[in-house]
């Protein structure tokens, strides 16, 4: 089979989808017979699945493929620049090692941002070049397309004094054309960049529901939620399991996880889906499930995947 060619099952899912073929798979529809399919795929700190996370390499890769939007997660050195990493330390994505905090630019530009992906299997020895980027570097590499950029504060953790003044005088600088939002879990981070920008898209980040969402949205000037997708997916097997790994539990718990195998948080965000972006969405199942809801955007590991899955739905509803 060629390079394009390779087929990645997934579980459960009866399909196969291509994966691994950037450059080659058409961007998805508009518009088919009048009908728009408006979920975006936006690419999880690139194409995270396939090629080393939150570089230049992986956020390329990402909108050859076809990507409406990219995720990435910023943090601020010790000498007060922008840097894209997920991570509040080297270890995990780099051949470094050290809080982002501690360290200097230059003392974080000597390390690798490629070679921790050798066991990737599209790693070629040119990733061992591949540096954590900068938010400007990020910002000249994708300025000239037409994607939009989720920018994470990663401030739950490390209180980064002026990231946020910082991060939009940047994006006022090197992307004033793009669509660029801001998102956190961190609360106050967004609240900050609205103050210092009220025309600033800003989105909270929640790993579960909140009651009474359309408040939320209203009250704090939310652009969007970007949500864990096991708020939007059903929990029942997950459940199911735990129920049946230990028959013992105490009667609270049995109650609890009875009462959480009924919630249908789907029902509380009716109308409002055009607010939500999900991540992270990779298996073809949950994709496909996603997609119906028609959220604003699914955040995936695996773009191509996802838009191919969203072409398929769109050739359905034709």
């Amino acid at each position: 089979m060629g390079h394009g060619d390779r087929y990645r099952v997934l579980p459960f899912s009866d399909k196969n989808y291509p994966i691994g073929s950037e450059g080659i798979l058409p961007r998805p529809y508009s518009n088919l017979k009048g009908r728009v399919l408006m979920t975006k795929i936006y690419g999880h700190r690139g194409a995270k699945g396939i090629y080393p996370e939150n570089t230049l390499l992986s956020l390329k890769k990402a909108i050859e493929q076809g990507v409406d939007g990219l995720e990435i997660d910023v943090h601020l050195t010790k000498d007060g620049e922008v840097v894209v990493i997920h991570d509040e330390t080297l270890e995990r994505t780099t051949t470094g090692s050290g809080w982002i905090k501690d360290l200097t630019l230059a003392e974080i530009k000597q390390y690798s941002a490629g070679k921790r992906f050798a066991h990737f299997e599209k790693y070629e020895k040119e990733w061992d070049n591949e540096q954590v980027p900068t938010l400007e570097e990020v910002l000249e590499l994708i300025s000239p397309y037409q994607v939009e950029l989720n920018i994470e504060l990663k401030t739950y953790s490390v209180p980064y004094e002026g990231i946020e003044e910082k991060v939009l005088k940047i994006v006022d600088q090197h992307a004033k054309e793009l669509k660029v939002n801001y998102s956190s879990f961190h609360l106050p981070t967004i609240l900050r960049i609205k103050k210092l920008d009220s025309s600033a898209n800003i989105a909270l980040l929640l790993n579960d529901g909140v009651s009474l969402p359309h408040d939320y949205l209203e009250e704090l000037d939310l652009e969007a939620f970007h949500l864990n997708k096991t708020i939007l997916l059903p929990k029942v097997e997950l459940f199911q399991q735990l129920l049946e790994f230990d028959k013992h539990l105490p009667i609270e718990v049995i109650t609890y996880l009875n009462n959480r195998i009924n919630e249908d948080y789907v029902d509380c965000l009716h109308g409002l889906y055009d607010k939500v972006r999900v991540w992270t969405v990779n298996e073809p199942h949950e994709i496909e499930k996603i997609l119906k809801l028609q959220v604003n955007a699914i955040i995936t590991d695996y773009p191509d995947l996802a838009i191919r899955i969203k072409e398929e739905q769109l050739k359905v509803k034709a």
